[in-house]
């Protein structure tokens, strides 16, 4: 009888164990699941390109850029960049057309830039055209410094 009372209790430990085991299985995700915290997605393809427009562009650089929670990205000034869109506001506008005292020859060889993501949870799709490869690092800052 003391026998017959140990395998039942060992066939049950063993029962229960395997039934908890399975249950923690089935109730873990497959994915973690991504939160999206108290900060708004800012993640943005940027390009530079030569070409008269971004249809006709040639892609030359590109890198990615991530402002929120922290910079980064494979941008290389990401933390400057990030900092340059946020006093503009994440106008890219603010950003490309500074007014600079520099001069710059007149050479026409169309410089295109490109941003493409989210911006604060706000969809952006940005080009604006250069004049050539002067006008575009002519003090617009480290967003498209890459």
């Amino acid at each position: 009888m003391r026998h017959i009372t140990g395998t039942i209790a060992l066939g049950a430990a063993l029962v229960l164990g395997a039934l908890s085991t399975t249950a923690q299985a089935a109730a873990a995700p497959a994915q973690p699941a991504r939160t999206g915290g108290l900060y708004a997605p800012t993640e943005m393809v940027l390009t530079i390109g030569q070409g008269d427009s971004r249809a006709t562009t040639t892609s030359l650089r590109a890198a990615t850029l991530s402002c929120m929670p922290t910079a980064s990205g494979s941008h290389p000034y990401a933390k400057a960049a990030c900092a340059q869109l946020r006093t503009a506001s994440g106008d890219f506008n603010k950003v490309t057309e500074v007014a600079s005292e520099r001069i710059c020859n007149k050479i026409w060889a169309p410089v295109v830039v490109t941003a493409d993501g989210v911006w604060q949870g706000r969809r952006i799709a940005y080009t604006h055209v250069f004049a050539n490869s002067c006008e575009m690092t002519d003090g617009k800052g480290s967003v498209f410094e890459f």
